[in-house]
């Protein structure tokens, strides 16, 4: 696990339960590290969704991955309840990078915590374009 600095709850803005699953754990007793990429993903989308106004299926504009990193400080395991932690570290043009933490229900210091990049590109040319302005708008109100 790494020596770095505790990530605290009052680094982020907003947060999203999830409820781990007896799949995420690995041979080893916790959850494995590629689920972790899993719950940042599902964080972030249901606040395009929700907030936003992302239509995951019609939207002529979407956000694709290219870029996610997550630094491990302490284990979670199945039936942990967690909530990830989500905020904007860099509002772009047409890309954005969010910061992401997984916190235990009700804890103070992060498990985990990584960056989450989305370029926004036109789903039909497959090129990147300005983020649109409801979803702009939206993760403005997560830039720390």
């Amino acid at each position: 696990m790494s020596t770095e600095k505790p990530v605290q709850r009052s680094d982020y803005k907003r947060f999203f339960p999830i409820i781990t699953r007896w799949m995420d754990n690995d041979i080893y007793g916790h959850v494995n590290n590629v689920t972790y990429y899993s719950y940042f993903d599902s964080a972030v989308n249901r606040y395009l969704i929700e907030e936003g106004g992302l239509n995951i299926h019609d939207a002529p504009v979407v956000g694709f991955v290219v870029n996610s990193h997550c630094n491990y400080l302490a284990p979670i395991a199945y039936p942990d309840a967690i909530e990830v932690g989500l905020r904007v570290n860099k509002l772009g043009n047409s890309s954005v990078t969010y910061g992401v933490a997984i916190f235990k229900e009700g804890e103070e210091k992060a498990c985990a915590y990584g960056d989450f990049i989305h370029v926004f590109v036109e789903r039909a040319a497959n090129k990147s374009v300005a983020i649109p302005d409801g979803i702009r708008n939206a993760l403005a109100e997560l830039v720390i």
